[in-house]
Order: structure tokens, then C-alpha cells, then sequence
């Protein structure tokens, strides 16, 4: 099985390609706003490096936010695109199980914390469960102060991910116990996406395209809500 996965939630766009060997090929940058016009070149790149065609790709894996609203759009449509051209079955994967997937060998509550324009912060809590991570305090948009005040009422350990955590630094330095994940980890990564997704399919948890829908936290950005489920994110 051979999984194209696409994530532009963030700042910045990737695609990556593996499956049942791992990551084969993936591909990230950060070009401002010009998700649409990197995206297309990014999936014929890292295909060539994996050595494949994309007739030999059987499923497609999209980050579906929450995130910036134009790159997230740019990514979703840009994976149903593909998936319904060759009729692919499709994986979408949350922005914030991304970013707390890489922290997974920490025994500190991780918080993934992802800039959300407009002086707020998109975040959720996970605690490390073999294979993975679990989610342990659902998707939330609201200010850095805020979450600062949550965290501390909860007074643990605690390892923070994501670019709205490095932007509000200043807001968490108080917290006692806290460490903050460096720049590598700050965004959302396709590599990521694949590893979870391929789990995922292992299990056979794909869906149909026309049962994607991208997750938003935040009016007026869009008039569809889409309430998500807690669970596990194992590799």
C-alpha cells in the first residue's frame, strides 16, 4: 500500500509518500501564502524521488485542520482532486495529532499549540500511549493567556509543540515545569501524516472523498462545523 499524503494546515505545505516501508519520499516548504502554486510541483518531485507513478498510489492522506484557512483549502481540495480522479479512498488526519505525533516519546503532557492568526492559538492536550499518542483534551481556538491559565490550573509537566508556542513564549514562561519543543517541530509535516495514516488503514479507517470535511474551530472563517471525536494516534 502506497499512501500521498498532503498537509497545508500551516505556514507551511508538504507532501510526502510511503506506506508498509515507512516514508519514502516527502517534501516541505514555506513560501508565504503560495500554497496552491508550490503544492502541484511538491507531488511530482516527491514521486520521482519515491520512484513511483501516481497510478501506483492506493490511498490519499490529507491534514484537515484545524489551520490557516486558505492553505488548509489549497490541501484538502487539491487531495480530493486525486482521490476522486482515481478513485482513491481517503484518510484525513487533524492538524494537531500531526504536531504531537513526533513528541511521542516524552513522558510530559504534550500541548500542541498552532498559530492561529488573530492573537489566538489552536491547542490540544495528549499524554504518550504505546505506538503513539492519545488525546486527552479535545481541539480548542482561544488566546495565549487562556491556555497559559488552563495549563497551570493543571500543574504537571508539560512539553509544548507548534509555531503559536514559540510565538507566545512570553505567555508560558511562567508556568513552572515547561518545555518548549524547538523550531524543527513547529509545523504539521506530511511524514507524520503518512506514518499515522498507513496505521490507519491498517485498520481499514478510510473513507469515502465525499466524506472529508475540513476541521474549523472559528466563524466567520467558515459556516460548517465539524465535531471530532477523541482518540487514539498510534504509529
Amino acid at each position: 500500500m502506497l499512501i500521498l499524503g498532503i498537509e497545508s494546515a500551516s505556514t507551511q505545505v508538504g507532501c510526502a509518500i510511503g506506506g508498509h516501508e515507512g516514508v519514502l519520499a516527502s517534501i516541505h516548504s514555506s513560501r508565504g501564502k503560495r500554497h496552491a502554486e508550490v503544492l502541484t510541483p511538491q507531488i511530482d518531485i516527491v514521486r520521482r524521488q519515491a520512484r513511483i507513478e501516481l497510478d501506483e498510489i492506493s490511498l490519499v492522506a490529507v491534514d484537515i485542520g484545524p489551520g490557516l484557512y486558505t492553505g488548509l483549502r489549497v490541501g484538502i481540495a487539491s487531495a480530493l482532486a486525486i482521490a476522486y480522479a482515481r478513485s482513491l479512498p481517503m484518510i484525513g488526519v487533524p492538524s494537531l495529532d500531526l504536531l504531537a505525533f513526533p513528541m511521542r516519546f516524552t513522558n510530559k503532557l504534550i500541548v500542541t499549540v498552532m498559530d492561529a492568526r488573530r492573537g489566538e492559538v489552536f491547542s490540544a492536550c495528549y499524554r504518550t500511549v504505546p505506538g503513539g499518542v492519545q488525546r486527552v483534551r479535545d481541539f480548542h481556538v482561544g488566546t495565549p493567556d487562556e491556555l497559559a491559565i488552563e495549563l497551570m490550573a493543571a500543574g504537571e509537566d508539560l512539553l509544548l509543540v507548534g509555531d503559536g508556542a514559540l510565538r507566545h513564549r512570553d505567555c508560558f514562561r511562567g508556568l513552572g515545569k515547561v518545555e518548549l519543543a524547538d523550531h524543527g517541530f513547529a509545523f504539521p509535516t506530511a511524514s507524520s501524516l503518512v506514518q499515522l495514516a498507513h496505521a490507519q488503514a491498517l485498520r481499514e479507517q478510510f473513507v469515502q472523498p465525499s466524506e472529508i470535511r475540513p476541521l474549523y474551530l472559528r466563524l466567520p472563517d467558515v459556516d460548517i462545523g465539524w465535531s471530532t471525536r477523541d482518540g487514539r494516534v498510534s504509529g
